[in-house]
């Protein structure tokens, strides 16, 4: 499984940004794919992730309401939806996908995924 992620660049804050995720290869595999990011200096954290028949969706608290993250079939792409950015949202993002069946509970996890792709850095001025 190979994934590409695309979509970032420079917003200003409270805008909205669309990134996206293309999968190809053994898709078939996959189970779930996620986002996450890792901002200057920090650890990378979990932001969202979706099963990959797009029936289930899963969000960190920080970004519940704000963030959407979903899945295009025809595609194979997934996309997070990123409304009222705040500064705080500036992060390198990396999309993640996993062809183990998953555990809700450790979807949080970046050990839960098998497959990442290159990160897509967003920049939010205040």
């Amino acid at each position: 499984v190979q994934l590409q992620a695309c979509g970032g660049g420079l917003v200003q804050a409270w805008v909205s940004r669309r990134l996206s995720c293309t999968a190809s290869g053994r898709t078939f595999s996959i189970y779930a794919t996620a986002w996450f990011r890792q901002a200057p200096g920090r650890e990378r954290e979990w932001v969202a992730t979706i099963s990959w028949s797009g029936g289930s969706t899963y969000y960190e608290d920080s970004v519940k309401g704000r963030f959407t993250i979903s899945r295009t079939s025809f595609e194979n792409t997934v996309y997070l939806q990123m409304d009222s950015l705040k500064p705080a949202d500036t992060a390198v993002y990396y999309c993640a996908a996993t062809t183990d069946p998953y555990n809700i509970l450790s979807l949080h996890e970046g050990s839960s995924y098998n497959y990442w792709g290159q990160g897509t850095l967003v920049t939010v001025s205040s």
